[in-house]
């Protein structure tokens, strides 16, 4: 895997609880159906606290996904420290960024809502998503790790089909294989099979043809 740093605020304000209780319930059940007073009891707090804090619901979904947003943008922030020469890093992105995160972390869940969703907020991290992955290979390129595509725009687009099937699909993933593909044994296994096809195909070719044969 890679040598990047976990993500660890160890912000524990009040504030921050409750934003994080908050992010833990949209995660599981879509932000839609948990209320401001649901969240208050997640996080041992009153409604009016939560209100002190957000000033309303949409003031706390706004602060959960800009909290995601950012930590998102920290962990691209950390690409400088990934060994690219990782077979992991090779299969996927998604999997070099999320695995700085804790085991447990609702971000991962909430990143398929988000993108599901068809929301603002979920557009708009898609755009960043893509813009922030075509930089790196960018970088790559011109640091002589990556071949020069000849179309870097779909290039990128590709690798995050391949990196947005794996989040999406991660439950679905992770009961046909019996291993969580973001997991650090999960990532490994699956990309020994990536690269192959990267760089084999999955096409047997077919044999030369012989003078005899023309």
């Amino acid at each position: 895997m890679c040598s990047a740093r976990r993500v660890d605020h160890g912000d524990l304000t009040a504030r921050a609880v409750i934003r994080d209780q908050a992010l833990r319930l949209f995660a599981e059940h879509g932000p839609d159906a948990v209320s401001l007073r649901r969240v208050a009891a997640a996080a041992g707090v009153s409604p009016g606290l939560v209100a002190h804090h957000f000033g309303s619901w949409a003031g706390l979904r706004q602060a959960v996904d800009a909290h995601v947003a950012g930590l998102f943008d920290e962990l691209f922030a950390t690409i400088d420290e990934v060994d690219w020469h990782s077979p992991t890093v090779a299969a996927s992105f998604a999997a070099v960024l999320l695995a700085q995160l804790p085991p447990d972390s609702p971000v991962p869940a909430y990143l398929r809502r988000l993108l599901l969703s068809g929301d603002t907020a979920g557009h708009a991290l898609f755009a960043r998503w893509y813009a922030l992955t075509g930089q790196v290979l960018g970088q790559l390129a011109a640091a002589g790790i990556l071949r020069t595509a000849s179309d870097p725009q779909v290039l990128a687009a590709f690798l995050m089909v391949n990196d947005l099937a794996v989040l999406l699909l991660r439950d679905h993933l992770t009961a046909g294989l019996g291993v969580d593909p973001l997991s650090p044994d999960g990532a490994a296994r699956w990309a020994q099979t990536v690269i192959a096809v990267y760089r084999d195909g999955i096409f047997i070719p077919p044999p030369p043809t012989s003078r005899e044969d023309r």
